[in-house]
Order: C-alpha cells, then sequence, then structure tokens
C-alpha cells in the first residue's frame, strides 16, 4: 500500500502547517477592529482517496460537534495489484460506499477525530496471466504451465456490509469560505467473499504432490476469506471543502 503511506504522509504534512490558517482573523473596519470566525455550520467537499472519488456534506452543531454524509465510489484504484499469498493479481476496483460520520473536533480547531458506520458494496476484479512456459505458484504450490495458455481470474468482494469506522483528520481553512481536508483511518467490515478459477485447460495441470490447479484456487479461496489482513479497509483521502 505505497500509495496509502504517501497519503499518509501528506497528511501528517498538513497537520504541521494548517495551524497558520485555523486563527480567527483580525478585520480592520472604519468602526474599529473586530474578530471575524473561520466557524461556518455547513460545508459540502469533494474529496478523493483510497475508497474512490466523490463528496460529502457536513453540519456541525457547535465548533466541537459535527456530522457529515458523504459517498465514494468509482473504479479508481490507488495500486495496480494485489498481492495475495505472495502472488500478484492485476486489480480492477470498483468502489461504492455510503458513510455517515460523526467528527469530534476536542480544540474546536482543524483537527477532528472522526467515528461512524458505512454502507460497503465494493468488487475487485483479479486476474493473473502467466501465460506459456512459465513456472507459477498458487497457495504455496509450484505448478509448470508447460504449452497451456494459463489465465487466472476471480474477484473479490464486499457485499452489502454495514461497518464500522474510526479515523482522524484535518480541515484548515484557507479563508472564510475555503478550506482543504485530509483524513486517515479503517473500516472493519470483515472477511470478503472471493472466487478464483482459471481457463479449463489450465484447470488440470498437477503440482509435484499431485494437485491441480483447480483444488489449489479453491484452497486459496479459503484463505482469502479467513485472512485477518483482509478484514480491514484502509482510508486515505484528500479534499476542497466549501462553507456556506
Amino acid at each position: 500500500m505505497k500509495s496509502v503511506k504517501t497519503l499518509a504522509m501528506t497528511l501528517a504534512l498538513g497537520v504541521i502547517t494548517a495551524s497558520a490558517y485555523a486563527q480567527d482573523e483580525m478585520i480592520v473596519r472604519d468602526e474599529g477592529v473586530s474578530d471575524f470566525s473561520f466557524f461556518k455550520p455547513a460545508s459540502v467537499r469533494a474529496e478523493v482517496g483510497t475508497t474512490g472519488y466523490g463528496g460529502a456534506i457536513s453540519y456541525s452543531a457547535n465548533p466541537y460537534v459535527g456530522v457529515t454524509l458523504g459517498y465514494n465510489g468509482g473504479d479508481i484504484s490507488w495500486s495496480d495489484d494485489l498481492s495475495i499469498n505472495g502472488n500478484d493479481y492485476d486489480l480492477d476496483m470498483d468502489n461504492n460506499l455510503t458513510y455517515l460520520n460523526v467528527e469530534i473536533r476536542p480544540w474546536a480547531n482543524w483537527f477532528y477525530m472522526a467515528t461512524g458506520v458505512a454502507y460497503i458494496d465494493n468488487e475487485y476484479g483479479l486476474e493473473r496471466r502467466p501465460g506459456t512456459n512459465a513456472s507459477f505458484t498458487v497457495d504455496g504450490s509450484r505448478f509448470n504451465a508447460g504449452t497451456t495458455d494459463v489465465r487466472i481470474n476471480g474477484d473479490l468482494s464486499y457485499k452489502n456490509n454495514i461497518a464500522p469506522y474510526v479515523g482522524i483528520g484535518f480541515s484548515p481553512a484557507i479563508n472564510n469560505r475555503w478550506g482543504v481536508f485530509g483524513e486517515i483511518g479503517a473500516y472493519y467490515n470483515g472477511n470478503p467473499t472471493a472466487n478464483l478459477t482459471a481457463n479449463p485447460a489450465a484447470l488440470t495441470l498437477v503440482d509435484d504432490d499431485g494437485r491441480t490447479l483447480g483444488e489449489a484456487l479453491t484452497e486459496e479461496e479459503r484463505e482469502i476469506r479467513n485472512d485477518n489482513k483482509y478484514e480491514w479497509l484502509p482510508v486515505a483521502k484528500l479534499g476542497l471543502s466549501f462553507r456556506f
């Protein structure tokens, strides 16, 4: 997840520099000097990140607590492949995520903590093409393609899940209307469903122990469904906001 690390570093840099925008502005008027607050109760934002692209609307009851309703979707992906048991699959991502978060600002400034839930309906298309005259592994077993053109494909999906969320973020104001934001966190959505198969000619290939490729793919499916590392959906996103 190189891209997630990059976004996390961007978030950290933003947190360090954002405080310059968080203070109230001193405005000189004909009748004297007055304070102008950057706090605006309602805002909209556009965002892009590991869960796709989309937008959200927010409302703050006070400078300490607000709620955000948003949607992320699309076929954006931050990595061209997914590693399963050390094997890289080409990844085609289709996101569909609607979320509702409560954002708590303990110091009533640009830093916030988020908690909430999301409806997740994400699907990932998977493909490997070892091709002919190739040696490749599935579920720890090595197979030799020989003259068979091996094509492995399948899908991994999180369907109709209600997932809890925790995260942290920052949302400094650029001026009294526009601002930027960044957020990192994770959804706990449990293990996905997974299906892997190969072209019919390849399914009968056998390893040194006599296990067929079809049997190895079935076992790899089972491991995906039970591996803890697939239970969490990481979130890292950036965006631009407009306050009403």
